[in-house]
């Protein structure tokens, strides 16, 4: 895979959707997704405490954007392209495997009503169009219902299930890991 070479960020448009650069203003709605129980329920990662926490974690993916090593898009309506609603990024980008990891969360006032699905569809579109990935995975907890359903209405077939692979809090969880090949 050549170098995918992010730069300049790659805004996308969709319908309803604005998909653009995450920026430091973006913290307080940033800040709630990832303290909020709803949306951090199956992330298997600590609840963020502060503003200066997300604003820490949005200065290493600006760090790690910069080296090609992620990309994330803050997900907002076309209304309103400066609120963030959501964000959905590729990261573990494997190079040389044409391989990337998607993940993405959303503000629960926007759920059940296609967002995600439609910023799934456009993300998947640039990956295997400008960034030339062969497959793209995403990796969920099986308890995620609505995360698994939203990948397979967007065309991903569960692939593989590990189980207790991830330890988080005390606790072993299981793993499900959904793709996407290009073609």
């Amino acid at each position: 895979m050549a170098d995918p070479g992010f730069f300049p960020f790659p805004e996308i448009n969709t319908p309803r959707l604005c998909l653009r650069n995450i920026a430091l203003t973006d913290a307080s709605e940033l800040f709630f997704l990832r303290s909020d129980d709803r949306v951090m329920q199956f992330i298997g990662r600590e609840k963020m405490k502060t503003i200066e926490e997300v604003e820490l974690f949005i200065q290493h993916i600006f760090e790690r954007y910069n080296k090609n090593e992620t990309l994330m898009w803050a997900i907002t309506l076309n209304e309103d392209p400066v609120k963030l609603i959501g964000t959905i990024n590729f990261w573990r980008i494997l190079k040389d495997h044409y391989r990337a990891e998607l993940g993405y969360v959303l503000n629960p006032s926007h759920w059940n009503k296609g967002i995600m699905k439609e910023a799934i569809s456009a993300v998947v579109d640039y990956g295997f169009g400008p960034m030339q990935l062969h497959s793209i995975e995403a990796r969920i907890n099986p308890d995620n219902v609505a995360s698994a359903k939203v990948l397979e209405n967007s065309g991903f077939i569960r692939e593989a299930y590990f189980k207790e692979d991830f330890f988080f809090k005390g606790n072993f969880f299981n793993t499900a890991v959904y793709s996407l090949v290009n073609g």
